[in-house]
């Protein structure tokens, strides 16, 4: 008999052409598809996996943390995927990497992507996967679980600003950002 719950785990090296799809999925929810430079190669080698042989998320038992390759700082993501309780397939993920506050002095998790397909909306995946991070940034002591939304994503900032999850919009802050031909830039700006 089939579990009638969804599988939450640490993404394996076999999950990325699924973690490919939904990447690619949420880019065409946003309009930027062709801002997609991911590969199958290039997630390979920048997300941190759990062994092919773990099916659940399995803290270690010492410190409450996934058991995952290490991460560094060439491969510094982690994620995790949500599967279909019928069919075993991904159906979300959530793409995460640590990051840090200074006036807390205290890790943090910064989630890069959550998606849901959306055929799986409204059964609760997306505050599973939310609901896994949090109890991840707790084993680690850590200060904080932050991501980033579109502004004219009003499902998405309604589902994050409800009772049950609590998130508090930062209007205060703007994010910014260097990248394309301006990181080379930069870099040399003292040579």
């Amino acid at each position: 008999m089939a579990s009638t719950a969804p599988v939450v785990r640490h993404a394996r090296r076999e999950d990325v052409p699924a973690i490919l799809g939904l990447i690619r999925e949420l880019a065409d929810y946003e309009h930027a598809l062709d801002s997609v430079e991911a590969t199958e190669e290039t997630l390979a080698a920048t997300i941190a996996f759990a062994p092919s042989d773990s099916s659940v998320v399995s803290p270690s038992p010492e410190t409450g943390l996934p058991i995952t390759e290490p991460v560094s700082p060439s491969k510094p993501a982690r994620c995790l995927v949500l599967t279909d309780p019928e069919s075993g397939v991904v159906v979300g993920m959530a793409l995460y990497f640590y990051n840090y506050s200074t006036w807390r002095a205290r890790p943090g998790i910064f989630l890069e992507d959550l998606y849901v397909k959306q055929s799986e909306r409204k059964k609760g995946y997306g505050k599973r996967l939310l609901v896994e991070l949090a109890k991840e940034v707790e084993a680690m002591k850590g200060g904080r679980l932050e991501w980033n939304v579109l502004k004219w994503n009003e499902p998405s900032i309604k589902f994050y600003e409800s009772e049950a999850i609590g998130a508090q919009m930062m209007s205060e802050w703007v994010g910014m950002r260097v990248d394309g031909e301006g990181l080379p830039k930069l870099a040399k700006l003292l040579d």
